[in-house]
């Protein structure tokens, strides 16, 4: 299975977008999909995930009420929209696969899949 990453760019504060991840190859029929950021100097952490039954949907603190997850799954695409995007949230976004389909994991290193990344900056 592979991943891609797309819709990261240069925004202003207060600005949106809409990140997107397709997987290609051959996906289990469910899968969940977790997003995650890194910024310079720092380690991935973790911003939201869509169980495979998309049943269950959660955010970190951090973008709670800023930020969607949303799937088109007759696309094999996720989405991530980000309202009202501030400086902190500058970092290159990646969206996962956990194959294993119930429940949300927080926990990077559960996922089996990755995409490369797409770079979101937002000025101030």
């Amino acid at each position: 299975v592979q991943l891609q990453a797309s819709g990261g760019g240069l925004v202003q504060s207060g600005d949106s977008l809409r990140l997107s991840c397709t997987a290609s190859g051959r996906p289990p029929s469910r899968y969940g999909v977790g997003w995650f950021r890194q910024a310079p100097g720092k380690g991935r952490e973790y911003v939201a995930a869509m169980s495979g039954s998309g049943k269950t949907i959660d955010y970190d603190d951090a973008v709670k009420g800023r930020f969607t997850v949303s799937r088109d799954s007759a696309q094999n695409t996720e989405f991530l929209t980000m309202n009202n995007l501030k400086p902190e949230d500058t970092a290159i976004y990646y969206c996962a696969a956990d194959f294993q389909p119930l429940g949300i994991r927080r926990d990077p290193t559960a996922y089996n899949a990755w995409g490369q990344g797409t770079q979101v900056t937002v000025s101030s």
